[in-house]
């Protein structure tokens, strides 16, 4: 694999999704020989899956069996809550601990580690000594907002590897000063991001949108700005991704990274119960409509109700899902499917960036 590599597959068999993007990216081949190795999941509330905060537990079973089969036994589990809660409690809410158990691989709550007080750049930190020691890191972020830097992903996700005193540090410093600096110290093996279901823009859940993906990569720098892309933002417009490619830490060049998707999103949309979702869907008619396709819609919505520019198609609803094929419409139209339509944004499914676009050129021409 290589470092300008983005992997994407779309579906609901988690395990058959991790361990295709694991075997296109040939990880165990990266893998030095009796490495040892963490692996990093997003736990920073006690909360499950489903509440779009935290990495799903059937994706780090799935990368522990991928592990294991191929010879890799020295692992642990490892993560620190945010402020205020408790970690060993998210090991268990969450599911990860049933998964450790059943692979016998030991977690650790970098709160009890003890720490070292490295030099990142201009800033001293407190890591966790444990994290430092790694051979290889396999951080597993989840792919959603935050009510700080808008996004979190791969480059946040090391933030879990501080101390309590550090983490409040970090937020006095403003976050994305000390992320950027934490990412020149602490570097990923490999990126398996949890992009199955999060937050529109919360760190916390409570807003979860399903996406049925995964990605996966080698340059957090680059996967992150994969991220804001997919939420909406320009990269750039994300202080923390731009501070760290200034520092070197990767690429923001997404129009010169080498996309693979394995499998096409073919799901229904199901039920969302998040109320602001439910807002955000009154501006869409939605038929048949695959999940990937129309996560991103919602996406693009969230971004134009923070401009104060959603009303016009609260009235006039943009249209998507797979019953608009072979039919004309006066309305915008989303994704392929809507190819007939007047006013159509392709793409199978498009890009959240592209239809913020079309929304926007939409307005314009009223």
């Amino acid at each position: 694999m290589k470092k300008n590599d983005i992997i994407i597959t779309y579906g609901t068999h988690i395990s058959k999704m991790v361990r295709m993007v694991l075997d296109k990216a040939e990880l165990a081949l990266s893998i030095p020989k009796n490495a040892r190795i963490g692996i990093k999941p997003n736990l920073v509330v006690a909360k499950t899956h489903d509440s779009g905060a935290t990495t799903s537990p059937l994706m780090v079973e799935a990368l522990i069996q991928y592990l294991q089969e191929h010879g890799f036994y020295d692992i642990i589990i490892l993560e620190g809550s945010w402020i205020g809660d408790d970690t060993k409690r998210a090991f268990s809410i969450s599911g990860i601990e049933k998964v450790a158990e059943k692979y016998k691989v030991p977690l650790l709550d970098t709160k009890d580690d003890t720490y070292c007080k490295i030099q990142a750049g201009p800033i001293e930190m407190e890591i966790s000594k444990t994290a430092l020691d790694l051979d290889f890191i396999i951080t597993m972020p989840v792919l959603k907002g935050h009510c700080q830097t808008k996004i979190t992903g791969a480059l946040k996700n090391f933030k879990g590897c501080l101390s309590d005193k550090e983490k409040r540090h970090f937020h006095t410093l403003g976050l994305h000063r000390p992320i950027a600096y934490l990412n020149t110290v602490l570097h990923p093996g490999f990126i398996l991001m949890d992009g199955l279901c999060g937050d529109l823009d919360f760190e916390e859940g409570g807003n979860p949108v399903p996406m049925n993906r995964i990605v996966a990569g080698l340059d957090p720098v680059l996967i992150d700005s994969y991220v804001a892309s997919a939420m909406g933002y320009e990269p750039d417009e994300i202080d923390y991704i731009k501070m760290a490619a200034e520092l070197g830490v990767g690429s923001m060049d997404l129009e010169h990274a080498n996309l693979m998707v394995l499998e096409k999103d073919t799901c229904p949309v199901k039920t969302i119960r998040s109320r602001k979702v439910q807002a955000l869907a009154k501006a869409v008619t939605e038929k048949n409509a695959c999940s990937a396709c129309y996560a991103n819609l919602i996406q693009a919505l969230a971004r134009l109700e923070e401009r104060g520019l959603l009303s016009y198609y609260k009235k006039h609803p943009v249209c998507i899902g797979q019953t608009f094929r072979d039919q004309s419409g006066n309305s915008l139209g989303i994704g392929s499917c809507t190819c007939r339509f007047i006013h159509s944004v392709p793409g199978c499914p498009p890009a959240t960036a592209d239809i913020l676009k079309g929304l926007l050129t939409g307005l314009n021409t009223k």
